[in-house]
């Protein structure tokens, strides 16, 4: 009996393996996890305060002295993915005093991000600071946009 003129469920059989192999290769793990987010926005926020502290006219320090831990999770839970996500920062500088701030993260497929501070429940202030010598800045840490390799 040839394979033509076997019964229809063989070829049901065929398609419905096929099905499954495509869609078991698309449910593999994401590269966007919390261990990768958490790395990457402490890494650019301890960047941005540097660069914030010289901006200001505050005394100079490298962006090494600056201690950044983050906790990221997912918004709407899982531990995986683009979409929000939420990062706790604690932070400080050589004094040791320690500071908290939270950011509501949108992550993209492609490993970029945006971080948004809530200025009502932030140490950081709004979207502009006064220098010392009374100029308007662009608060860096208010707002701000990272990347991270997804591969």
């Amino acid at each position: 009996m040839s394979v033509l003129s076997q019964p229809c469920t063989l070829w049901v059989r065929l398609g419905l393996a096929g099905v499954l192999m495509i869609a078991s290769s698309s449910c593999t793990s994401s590269p966007i996890t919390s261990s990768k987010i958490e790395k990457s926005i402490a890494s650019t926020f301890a960047n941005l305060v540097h660069a914030q502290i010289s901006r200001v006219g505050l005394s100079p320090l490298s962006a090494s002295d600056i201690s950044v831990k983050a906790n990221c999770h997912r918004a709407t839970g899982g531990g995986a993915g683009a979409g929000d996500w939420v990062c706790t920062l604690v932070w400080s500088g050589p004094n040791g005093t320690l500071l908290q701030d939270t950011y509501d993260l949108s992550v993209a497929t492609d490993g970029c991000y945006t971080a948004a501070v809530d200025p009502t429940e932030s140490q950081l202030g709004g979207p502009t600071l006064t220098t010392a010598d009374g100029k308007t800045q662009r608060n860096l840490l208010y707002k701000f946009d990272g990347c991270f390799d997804t591969i």
